[in-house]
């Protein structure tokens, strides 16, 4: 990882290592919004169901660990539909540009580039039609029992070192929530980081070179449709074609990048999600007493 992290500071500098960072911040913030926009409204719809099958004036029931961790899989997914082309033009304009050859690199034949937001949202289009802007849709969709293995694992650790403890209460010290939050994230992301790979290679540039490359066929040029024979790799190809290739470790290739990336971000929420709850709480009384005087 760090070699990487070199290679690109040595070749692009520092806005080399931030490149593709507002489609990123998009992609985050999209993501985040449409997950908690559907995951209320599935929640709501849900419980509206089960309050309308009790006699009335009985009490909301409360919904177990598993159908949480369902419903918010269900969110994930209405989730990954509506922002997904977000995530394919980030990833492009993060990995970049297949390198050429250097016998291929002949003076006049360079078409101008654009790897603006629009630029390359137009080229998706142009190489792969309006569908390729939900290229990896798929994959997404399996991955989203990624969280939820994530909050599953981080519930179970949680309280059986409550337990351990002999803590009464639900709430643990910043640090703590951390260190079993970013173990969390690291058990899920092992579990589900073939699929990651995957999905990043489908969305990548290079897939159809690669691709042109394995049945010796000249590679696609850009901004001309890619498969006007066939179709866009699946993410179980790219995984057969891997373990033919490299075995079992070529599934997890560069998964130490994504541990690090994954598991401080999620460790982080974890952390402050504690703080923010207490803090919130601490408002909420504030407020009530002030409002009473």
């Amino acid at each position: 990882m760090s070699s990487v992290i070199l290679r690109i500071f040595k070749h692009e500098g520092i806005f080399g290592l931030y490149r593709g960072f507002w489609a990123t911040m998009l992609n985050t913030f999209s993501m985040q919004y449409a997950y908690f926009f559907f995951y209320s409204w599935v929640r709501s719809s849900y419980i509206k169901r089960l309050t309308s099958k009790l006699p009335p004036g009985s009490k909301i029931p409360v919904l177990s660990t598993a159908a949480e961790l369902l419903l918010g899989a269900v969110a994930g997914a209405l989730a990954q539909i509506f922002t997904i082309p977000v995530a394919v033009i980030a990833t492009r304009q993060q990995v970049g540009r297949p390198e050429k050859s250097s016998d291929s690199d002949e003076p006049g034949d360079e078409a101008p580039v654009d790897d603006s937001f629009m630029g390359v949202a137009r080229e998706i289009i142009a190489e792969e039609g309006i569908t390729g802007l939900w290229l990896g849709l798929k994959p997404g969709l399996v991955l989203t029992v990624n969280p939820a293995i994530t909050y599953g694992a981080f519930e179970r650790v949680k309280s059986l070192v409550l337990m351990a403890q002999g803590n009464m209460t639900t709430k643990m010290s910043p640090w703590l929530s951390f260190i079993i939050g970013a173990l969390s994230k690291t058990l899920a992301t092992i579990v589900t980081y073939p699929y990651i790979m995957a999905k990043v290679r489908i969305q990548a540039r290079s897939a159809d070179a690669e691709d042109a490359a394995e049945l010796n066929e000249p590679a696609p040029a850009p901004h001309e449709s890619h498969h006007k024979h066939g179709k866009h790799l699946g993410a179980l190809e790219i995984l057969a074609r891997v373990w033919k290739r490299e075995g079992f470790t070529g599934w997890y290739q560069g998964m130490q990048a994504q541990i690090t990336k994954a598991v401080l971000s999620q460790a982080l929420l974890f952390m402050s999600k504690e703080q923010f709850e207490h803090w919130a709480l601490a408002i909420m009384i504030f407020a009530t007493r002030l409002s009473s005087q």
